[in-house]
This record gives structure tokens, C-alpha cells and sequence, in this order.
């Protein structure tokens, strides 16, 4: 299998992955962000092949990070879907057309937000800076991943951009809003994390009996609202 495309499309590589599946790297590692139009083609991109899955010998389709992993049916379709998605990505359009906007209400601060002190010393403001340039922005959901309805939301005001803890936690409560990098997210279940937890939610982001399970979909775009005082 190729691991780079053809030389109109060399920033994008491609690599096998196990027997059956191809990752499609539209965005250079070396870059700390993804462009948000780099993203916004991969968005489109997923909506064009999710309606042909069973055409194309498709059983997964996972947008990422800047990347899209296909796996096939076949290893023998993997040649086809590579001409495929190369062909098409020149076609894809880099005006940024997003989904829904969602606003999630955030306790921040005190026991909800144990790290917002910290992440405000580092950043050298004081907490309602910090509650105000969070709340303030945006937010894409570029991507979902590491647990269900757990979604990557960009971009971060560069003020508060923090590498992860040190020291994770083993574990951290459901709807926890937490910031790492430029990004920020929510905790949509208990897990162990390293991202600085700043607040908390009562939104539910992941409910197994709804459908769609997720709250937040790739393409949509996110409010943080701040509700009651800071403890």
C-alpha cells in the first residue's frame, strides 16, 4: 500500500492499518492544530462516504484528528477506496459550513472546577479571566473518540493553553469540562483523565438508549455558559 499520495496531494499520507483498513493523514504531525478547514473537508468528506457504505465495502468510517481511518470488508477494495478519497479530496470545499450550536451550562470553579486556581496561576490571570476567556469562544467538535460522546472541542483561547497534567486522575466525574492543549472537552462518563478540570455540567453528552447516543456531532458548534457564582 501507498504511504503518500500522488504529488498534487503529497501533504497527504496514507498507511495500512492491520489487514483491512487504511488511514487517510490530511493534516502533517508535526503541526500542534489542525486547521479548521482541513477538518471541516474531513466532516464533508465522512458525510459523502457514509451514505455509500455497503457500495463501497465499508464496515467503519472514524473521522479523527486531522485524519480519517476506513475499514473495509475486503483487503482487496483497499486500492479502489484510496483512489477513491484521493480523487475526491480536491473537490471537497474549504468554506467552513457547520452543524448545530449547543449550549452546555457550566458550574465552574470549586469543587466542579478543582484545577481552575491552578490554571489560572499558569496563565497567569486571575479565575473570572479565566471563567470569562473560556466561555467566551466558539467551540468545533472536530472530533469523537477515547470514550463515547467524548468530543474534541477547538479552539482554546491560546491564553489558557496548557500542557495535561502531570500526574493523571484515576478518576473523573461525569460531565466534568476540562481543558488540555488547545482543546477542551467534557467528560461524558467516569474515567481516569490528565486534562485541568475547570468545571462541571449537568448536561448528559452520552445516553446508550437515545439515537443518536451522543449529544454532539462532528461539525457542531459549542457555547460554554457560565451559571452560579464561583466557591
Amino acid at each position: 500500500m501507498s504511504t503518500s499520495a500522488s504529488q498534487a496531494q503529497h501533504t497527504i499520507q496514507v498507511s495500512l492499518v492491520g489487514e483491512d483498513a487504511l488511514l487517510f493523514e490530511f493534516s502533517p504531525i508535526t503541526l500542534s492544530e489542525v486547521p479548521l478547514q482541513t477538518q471541516q473537508r474531513i466532516w464533508q468528506l465522512y458525510a459523502w462516504l457514509d451514505p455509500q457504505r455497503s457500495s463501497l465495502g465499508l464496515i467503519e468510517i472514524v473521522p479523527g484528528m486531522g485524519n480519517l481511518l476506513l475499514r473495509a470488508t475486503q483487503k482487496t477494495l483497499l486500492n479502489s477506496l484510496q483512489d477513491l478519497v484521493l480523487s475526491h479530496w480536491p473537490q471537497l470545499s474549504d468554506a467552513v459550513t457547520l452543524g448545530r450550536t449547543i449550549e452546555i451550562p457550566v458550574h465552574y470553579g470549586g469543587a466542579d472546577g478543582p484545577d481552575i486556581a491552578f490554571v489560572a496561576e499558569q496563565c497567569e490571570m486571575d479565575i473570572p479571566a479565566v471563567i470569562e476567556a473560556h466561555s467566551q469562544r466558539c467551540y468545533h467538535v472536530y472530533c469523537l473518540g477515547f470514550q463515547p460522546g467524548f468530543a474534541y472541542l477547538g479552539d482554546l483561547d491560546k491564553r489558557l493553553e496548557l500542557p495535561r497534567r502531570e500526574t493523571p486522575r484515576l478518576s473523573i466525574a461525569p460531565g466534568s469540562v476540562a481543558i488540555a492543549g488547545s482543546q477542551t472537552a467534557v467528560y461524558p462518563s467516569a474515567s481516569p483523565g490528565g486534562w485541568h478540570i475547570i468545571g462541571y455540567t449537568e448536561i448528559p453528552l452520552f445516553n446508550p438508549s437515545q439515537s443518536p447516543a451522543t449529544l454532539l456531532q462532528i461539525g457542531d458548534s459549542v457555547r460554554f455558559v457560565p451559571v452560579g457564582g464561583v466557591t
